[in-house]
């Protein structure tokens, strides 16, 4: 099996994104599975006006050949933002030519500071993974109020929490 490539879908600093994306990626290791993770922070500053135009730079081609070209599995990690997801991830989205995701399986996590755990951006995220041709896992985790789940360092610490993860990521490793 490939790597699984899990995108923090924000380019914010100091991010919750970032700390549940480090959390499934030590799950998935513990598991003996190969990951990695895409923070959208990483992404060059001239992105917007070369990449999304097919002005491919070579930092990102570098992003594009090092975490989607060859992968078959992703999940994303995808905060709310005003009732869907980061704009960064759909500029990111457009600007990856399109037949690289087809046939692909994604599993999608929503994180809110709020209570709804970002359900709606997640199905805002499905129409489009789905419009690229990506098979999207079933089992969508809405995380709400995830500044309660996170202790001081960043640490997922709430039990029932790691349990649902737990059961999505061994429930996605087998779709």
């Amino acid at each position: 099996m490939n790597s699984i490539t899990i995108i923090s879908a924000t380019n914010r600093e100091g991010s919750n994104t970032e700390h549940i994306a480090n959390y499934y990626f030590n799950t998935l290791k513990n598991k003996g599975i190969n990951a990695t993770i895409l923070s959208l922070k990483a992404l060059p500053s001239s992105f917007l006006t070369t990449d999304l135009y097919g002005q491919r730079s070579p930092e990102f081609q570098k992003i594009i050949d090092t975490y989607i070209e060859n992968q078959t599995k992703f999940i994303f990690i995808s905060p709310e933002y005003n009732g869907s997801f980061a704009g960064v991830l759909k500029v990111f989205l457009d600007a990856v030519p399109p037949k690289i995701w087809q046939d692909n399986k994604a599993c999608l996590v929503g994180i809110s500071s709020g209570r709804a755990g970002n359900l709606r951006g997640m199905e805002h995220l499905t129409n489009i993974l789905n419009y690229l041709k990506v098979n999207v896992y079933h089992n969508k985790l809405p995380i709400s109020v995830v500044t309660n789940l996170l202790n001081e360092s960043g640490a997922l610490v709430d039990n029932e929490t790691q349990k649902v993860i737990d059961l999505q990521i061994d429930g996605f490793l087998s779709f």
